[in-house]
């Protein structure tokens, strides 16, 4: 039987067509799973937190590539400009330079995507990488004195960067890779106490899952007898923490690996960028109930002594003051 062509959806258009073909696209697997193991063994120590953007509480890789992308875009600008070779060549290398530190960021946030996303960011490394063989080919020449050949090698690596930048934007926005999959909870949540269970569902030291205006939530109580609740989506790909080890004070989550204290929500390890909503708790009448801590609540944090939190549980991790 003759197999129909997949047909594009009534009002997409063949950019988007060819975009969401990408994201289904499963012939580079094979070579994306190798990539993504050798960039999550690179012993980068406490730097992955920091190129993951932690510091930052969202992504630095977007950030890094305005220098690289701003330097290419001024020189192709001087390229129009007669006797601005010079200062055009200049902007060249610092792009190059610059491009390093931007693509090991985005390297070690692409290795914690999901498989549609790793798809789209694979070819958006690639049209990258293009860029920068076309502007060290543009660089060369330049100082090689062949400078018409150094500006057509440059226009062409804009062209590669735009292509990237491109599906930059459609990982970043379309696909919501490093946006924040927990920010909509407090908007979402009612104000008050909800009751979530009685004390005997929550075996000590086990993650449960309730749910609280249709937002999960984590529920986990101590060995004495306290309880801890957050948002149950991981705020970095939405991964169910109810699923994940509970060790230390902290609950690490089952896809990527990012660790939230329990205490108050802090993302002690990424790739998680941002700390996950926090709840008070409280036992009424043997059940208990949680309400979403408030703005005016101390901000989570190293250090901080946000809820039912203990000196000895921030020691053990290392994160106190």
């Amino acid at each position: 039987m003759r197999k129909e062509p997949r047909r594009r959806p009534i009002g997409q258009n063949r950019m988007l067509s060819l975009l969401d073909a990408l994201e289904r696209d499963s012939r580079a697997d094979a070579v994306i799973d190798v990539l993504t193991g050798r960039v999550r063994a690179l012993p980068l120590g406490r730097a992955r937190d920091v190129l993951h953007g932690k510091p930052l509480g969202h992504p630095a890789h977007p950030l890094l590539v305005q220098v690289p992308v701003g330097s290419w875009m001024s020189a192709a600008v001087l390229d129009l400009w007669p006797g601005r070779s010079r200062e055009a060549g200049a902007l060249v290398g610092v792009g190059l330079a610059a491009a390093v530190p931007a693509a090991l960021a985005g390297a070690v946030d692409w290795a914690e995507l999901r498989r549609e996303q790793t798809r789209v960011g694979l070819v958006h490394a690639l049209a990258n990488t293009a860029a920068l063989g076309l502007y060290g080919a543009s660089l060369v020449c330049r100082l090689t004195g062949r400078t018409g050949a150094g500006r057509t090698y440059g226009f062409l690596g804009l062209t590669a960067v735009g292509v990237g930048g491109m599906l930059g934007g459609h990982l970043a926005y379309r696909q919501a890779s490093g946006a924040n999959h927990a920010e909509e909870v407090p908007h979402v949540v009612s104000e008050g106490w909800h009751r979530v269970g009685g004390v005997d569902e929550f075996p000590a030291g086990r993650p449960v899952r309730r749910t609280v205006d249709d937002v999960p939530v984590l529920v986990v109580r101590e060995t004495g007898g306290a309880f801890h609740a957050l948002a149950e989506r991981c705020s970095h790909l939405a991964g169910p923490l109810s699923e994940g080890t509970v060790a230390d004070g902290c609950v690490e989550c089952p896809w990527h690996g990012s660790v939230f204290r329990l205490s108050d929500g802090w993302n002690v390890r990424g790739p998680a960028t941002a700390p996950q909503p926090v709840f008070d708790t409280r036992v009424v009448d043997g059940c208990v109930e949680v309400s979403l801590r408030g703005p005016d609540a101390a901000p989570p944090g190293p250090g901080t002594d946000a809820g039912p939190a203990r000196a000895d549980e921030r020691r053990l991790h290392g994160h106190g003051a």
